[in-house]
């Protein structure tokens, strides 16, 4: 062994580094901005979301749940969104473009 192999020797496959599971469910939608100044995510939704609902966004850094508290579309407030609308949800942690979104 040359010095190397020593310095990029792991004692851990990536496998085992990278615990998370992804969700069986199908994606509800995906992150196409996020706004960190104000912590806002905004989402393409696959299906319509609504206040309350429970969702966890899932990708490559990303994995947390969050209760919607709030949901805008066009800088006004909707208690429900469309299929396909794109709508601002207030979230508690960094989001990353292309990280999916998930009912739970």
């Amino acid at each position: 062994m040359g010095f190397f192999s020593s310095l990029f020797k792991s004692g851990s496959s990536a496998s085992e580094v990278d615990s998370r599971v992804k969700p069986s469910s199908k994606p509800i939608g995906v992150v196409t901005h996020f706004y960190g100044g104000i912590s806002v995510a905004i989402v393409k939704c696959k299906e319509p979301l609504r206040v309350g609902d429970t969702l966890r966004f899932f990708g490559a850094t990303t994995d947390f749940k969050e209760k919607v508290g709030s949901m805008q579309y066009s800088h006004k407030d909707i208690s429900e969104s469309k299929k396909n609308q794109e709508v601002g949800i207030k979230v508690s942690e960094k989001v990353r473009e292309g990280d999916e979104v998930y009912r739970e």
